[in-house]
């Protein structure tokens, strides 16, 4: 079967093996890529194959910003002790400036190809973000385990700060009420319709509580609707005047 070079390169950065070695395993195991690392597991092409398979359960989260635009990483490895390095942090930095200057283009593999073979542990890019907009904010909280952009249509630094570490702190779901997931909504209203039915609730008033509960866990969920970090006596919205929040990105490890 034909074997593309998205396919290739992602197998490269799981393993640190040279693009032709990959191509070959991805053309033995016919594009699976969990069987193309058993392959060079079994050839003996790299100990860093030996390590795919492992969890990268940490890291951290860098972010660059500069002329209008951000960009924000999540580099993952095995353990905390590692991630809490400088040289690893310093690595993620440089990955997050390149992506701000490359754009979504740019390729990683060298990086973790190279990190592989020197740290000994399975390392990946879990996500990377490019975000432009009139007005940016980004927050990377002090243990780099969480990140965050939000574009704004105007405001203050200081909004644009305030937005961003409300974010990292609330984890909100979706921007406003309404855009919370139908599916998610559903799952809560089984567990509510569970519970009110232990508690032994009138069936009358059930339909009624459970429309409340639902507006609660919208509103609770939703970025707009939040209360404010910072002041709880407001809710984000209140802050923001004539600005609009037009997007964000929310990164944890």
């Amino acid at each position: 079967m034909s074997i593309s070079i998205d396919q290739i390169k992602s197998l490269r950065e799981r393993t640190g093996v040279s693009m032709s070695s990959c191509k070959s395993a991805l053309e033995e195991a016919n594009g699976d890529e969990e069987k193309a690392i058993d392959i060079l597991r079994k050839k003996g092409e790299s100990k860093a194959a030996e390590r795919a398979d492992r969890n990268a359960v940490n890291g951290v989260i860098a972010i660059a910003q500069k002329d209008g635009k951000a960009a924000m990483i999540s580099l993952a490895c095995e353990t905390d002790f590692v991630a809490k390095s400088p040289d690893f942090i310093a690595k993620a930095q440089e990955m997050a400036n390149r992506l701000l200057a490359e754009g979504e283009t740019a390729d990683f593999t060298k990086e973790i190809s190279d990190l592989l073979i020197s740290l000994g542990e399975k390392i990946e890019v879990k996500e990377k973000k490019l975000v432009s907009g009139t007005k940016l904010g980004t927050y990377v909280h002090m243990n780099n385990k969480i990140g965050v952009i939000v574009a704004l249509s105007g405001g203050s630094d200081e909004l644009c700060k305030d937005i961003a570490m409300h974010t990292a702190a609330m984890s909100p779901k979706n921007l406003a009420p309404e855009e919370i997931s139908a599916d998610l909504v559903a799952k809560e209203r089984e567990i509510w319709a569970d519970q009110l039915k232990n508690e032994g609730k009138p069936a009358e008033i059930v339909g009624k509580i459970m429309d409340g509960k639902e507006k609660k866990f919208r509103e609770e969920f939703a970025l707009l609707t939040q209360a404010f970090v910072k002041d709880p006596s407001k809710m984000v919205k209140d802050l923001l005047g004539d600005v609009k929040i037009e997007g964000f990105t929310r990164f944890e490890i």
